[in-house]
């Protein structure tokens, strides 16, 4: 029996492999080309449009322990991103065309995949996973709707402007990584005291994009992805406690420690373009090129794509679906990525993944593979199937999730590194159960 897949992002992906490297076929539905959301621009598949980081690569950091746990579940998103990665420090970084590009290359060529350019306005009939992504076209969004009998919850997303190097001032600003990890991939902005309160005065005065009324009364802005603007109207220290904290860095000119740093990632392989770290934004275009230029470096930098702010979609996932992302009413359709509740590409990859196992256990008759709670894919799959949560809020990986080792561990590299290595035998446990029972072998 064919398995139709709703969208071609990271979770699409994920599952669409998942289901092919069992031998299962996939009818995996893109409307790329034929029609874009508004966040998107390239053709490809899995394309970032955020970030062009994955986030940290250390096993003992949630992201990197969730990595991990995805890649010795057969990832194809981890495997393509360090095959296209770029250097960042301790962060696993893309350069986002060409990992689309690999992605897209790995998928199609499976033979157990085919590709069908469209939108989906319909939810196809026999099994489905849909993972068509935060920003869902309006028909598919309609049916949705229909079929869960209550309306979706919203939140909104945003994305930090970018610039070309070459415009960059780098007599003002100097390269480096925090605490000195990494091979200085990362320009750095240092502001002194007085720079940084004018800047913070121009910011929470700036002019931000009028909201439509009904935008208005259902803003709920992730505190992952807030708006630097918004953030800076906490208090005068709040972004120099947060996405412009010195820690870590000393100018070179001067030695010291500066007041606030604004750092610039690499985009793109070539380093010819950079993003504002921590700059999501949703002011107007001009107050961005205008506020964003007194950064020391940046006065006349070219902004090669402004940020942008748009409204994202999720599932009250709590009520809707289990932990292996299958919709309790109707357990022919399974759903995966952001509009789950996780937050965040791998997170949303990593669903990708369980969805796509659990659909193919399903269609053998199979147990479910549930993972433990002690892992990071197994916690986040718990906390957006939790029935007893009542305000539902997108979460991503983070080892709060995690629960507490039975021994107090003060030091907190050496309490991850144990939470961290506590998950991982206890995942390779469950896979080995797992396999045996389900007669199942992980994608290599």
């Amino acid at each position: 029996m064919t398995v139709s897949v709703i969208g071609a992002g990271l979770a699409g992906c994920e599952a669409a492999w998942q289901l092919a490297c069992r031998g299962i076929p996939v009818t995996l539905y893109e409307m790329k080309p034929v029609k874009f959301s508004p966040a998107h621009h390239y053709e490809g598949f899995a394309e970032l449009v955020c970030s062009n980081s994955l986030k940290a690569s250390r096993v003992g950091s949630a992201a990197g322990l969730l990595k991990e746990e995805m890649y010795r579940l057969g990832s194809i998103v981890v495997r393509c991103a360090r095959e296209t990665a770029v250097p960042a420090g301790g962060a696993l970084a893309v350069d986002r065309y060409l990992f689309s590009d690999r992605m897209t290359k790995t998928v199609t060529e499976h033979p157990m995949i085919t590709v069908r350019h469209e939108e989906v306005t319909k939810i196809p009939e026999g099994p489905v996973i849909i993972a068509s992504g935060p920003l869902t076209s309006d028909g598919l969004s309609q049916a949705i709707k229909e079929l869960l009998g209550e309306a979706y919850l919203s939140f909104y997303d945003a994305a930090s402007p970018i610039v070309s190097f070459d415009s960059v001032d780098m007599d003002k600003a100097f390269f480096a990584a925090r605490y000195g990890n990494g091979e200085d991939d990362y320009i750095n902005c240092p502001m002194n005291r007085e720079e940084y309160e004018a800047f913070h005065e121009a910011l929470v005065s700036a002019q931000s994009v009028e909201l439509k009324e009904f935008e208005q009364d259902r803003l709920k802005v992730y505190e992952g992805c807030m708006p630097v603007e918004v953030l800076a109207k906490r208090g005068s220290d709040s972004i120099r406690y947060g996405p412009l904290k010195p820690v870590g860095l000393r100018d070179p000119r001067t030695g010291h420690r500066p007041w606030a740093v604004v750092q610039l990632r690499a985009e793109n392989a070539q380093k010819t373009l950079y993003n504002l770290v921590g700059f999501q934004t949703n002011l107007r275009f001009p107050e961005q090129k205008r506020v964003f230029s007194m950064i020391p470096g940046l006065e006349n930098a070219e902004f090669v794509r402004y940020g942008v702010m748009h409204r994202n979609t999720f599932l009250n996932s709590p009520k809707l679906l289990d932990a292996s992302y299958c919709l309790r009413k109707e357990r022919r359709i399974y759903f995966a990525g952001q509009m789950t509740g996780v937050e965040g590409y791998i997170e949303s990859a990593a669903s990708g993944i369980l969805a796509g196992i659990n659909m193919a256990m399903a269609l053998r008759q199979k147990p479910a593979l549930l993972l433990p709670r002690d892992t990071m894919m197994g916690a986040l799959a718990a906390y957006i199937s939790d029935p007893t949560v009542v305000d539902f809020q997108p979460m991503g990986s983070n080892m709060g999730l995690l629960p507490p080792n039975p021994e107090r561990i003060k030091d907190k590299s050496l309490r991850y590194q144990a939470l961290a290595q506590r998950a991982l035998d206890s995942q390779k446990r469950c896979l080995h159960d797992f396999c045996a029972a389900a007669g199942d072998l992980l994608p290599v």
